[in-house]
C-alpha cells in the first residue's frame, strides 16, 4: 500500500511496520519452547532482522507469550530467549528477542552480514 516511513500518525502502524532495524527474508528451522508450561514446538523462520523473526506456524501461541528460540540453518544455530509481539491467526507470529547473549548475537550479525553484502 502507502509508505509510511517518515509520517507520523496518532495509532501508528501495525508492529510489523514499526520496525527499526532492516528485516531479510531468511529461511531456518527453530524450536519454539514455552517454558512456564513446558511446550515444545518446531516452526519455520520465514523473515529475520537484529531484533527480532518472523515464524510461519499454524498454531501460534499468544501474543505476550515468553518463549526461547533455536534457529538453525546450514551456517550453524542462534538461540535467545524472545516474546511473541504479534500473531496472524493461522498463519504466524512475530518475535522480540530480548536478552540475547552477546557470543550468540554474534551469530546473528554473522548471518546478518552475509544476507546484505
Amino acid at each position: 500500500m502507502g509508505d509510511s516511513s517518515g509520517s507520523p500518525s496518532g495509532s501508528g502502524p501495525p508492529p510489523q511496520e514499526r520496525r527499526t532495524v532492516p528485516r531479510y527474508m531468511f529461511i531456518a528451522v527453530v524450536e519454539i519452547i514455552e517454558p512456564a508450561n513446558d511446550v515444545h514446538m518446531t516452526g519455520r523462520v520465514s523473515e529475520i532482522s537484529r531484533k527480532g523473526c518472523y515464524i510461519d506456524i499454524l498454531n501460534p501461541l499468544p501474543t505476550g507469550t515468553l518463549i526461547n528460540l533455536r534457529v538453525s540453518c546450514d551456517r550453524g544455530t542462534f538461540a535467545t530467549p524472545g516474546k511473541i509481539i504479534y500473531v496472524q491467526e493461522a498463519m504466524g507470529m512475530g518475535v522480540s528477542y530480548m536478552n540475547t547473549l552477546p557470543e550468540q548475537l554474534k551469530v546473528l550479525d554473522t548471518w546478518l552480514a552475509d544476507m546484505h553484502s
